[in-house]
Formats: C-alpha cells, sequence, structure tokens
C-alpha cells in the first residue's frame, strides 16, 4: 500500500510537470497577444520553477516579455510577494 506522504509526493510532481506547459517565453503570448493581469498572477506563482527550466532552456524566462505593462506587472509582483499564502500555510500557532 501506498504512503500518504508517498502518495502526495507523486501528485506534487505531477502538478509541477503539468504546470510547466504554461510558463513565460512558451510562445503563448505574442505581441499581438500580450499576457494581461491574470497571466501575471499566474507567471509570479510560477516563478520559481521558471527559474529551474531556464537553467536548461534559455528560450523560458521568469518574466514574460510580451505583456499589457503595468497591469501584468501587478499581477506578477501581488504573486511573488503573496505567493499561495507564504508562510502562513505552514506555520502552525502555538498553544497557550
Amino acid at each position: 500500500m501506498v504512503t500518504k506522504q508517498a502518495l502526495l509526493l507523486i501528485v506534487a510532481v505531477c502538478l509541477v510537470l503539468l504546470l510547466t506547459g504554461c510558463i513565460p517565453g512558451d510562445g503563448t503570448n505574442t505581441p499581438n497577444n500580450p499576457a494581461g493581469f491574470f497571466w501575471g498572477v499566474w507567471h509570479g506563482w510560477l516563478a520559481p520553477i521558471s527559474l529551474i527550466v531556464h537553467f536548461f532552456n534559455n528560450e523560458i524566462r521568469i518574466y514574460e516579455i510580451n505583456n499589457s505593462g503595468w497591469l501584468y506587472d501587478f499581477g506578477f509582483y501581488i504573486a511573488i510577494i503573496g505567493g499561495f499564502g507564504g508562510l502562513s500555510l505552514s506555520r502552525r500557532k502555538k498553544k497557550d
């Protein structure tokens, strides 16, 4: 029987591999179809994965060059700063 931790690890690896299809610089966004606010949020969440992929493929970047301007930047920085809840997801409350 597969343990809970092993199953969680398998699901996490599958999600990471699935998400790499949406990283900046993959050709999805063009000057005629720039990335907007929500793509900025998405790319901000995927920035750590994009950085690792960039070591193996120089075409991939952390930041989408073909973007809509300040709105993309705003979404990107919100995601970088906030993440998926930051440290609050892993922090436990102290019992008094």
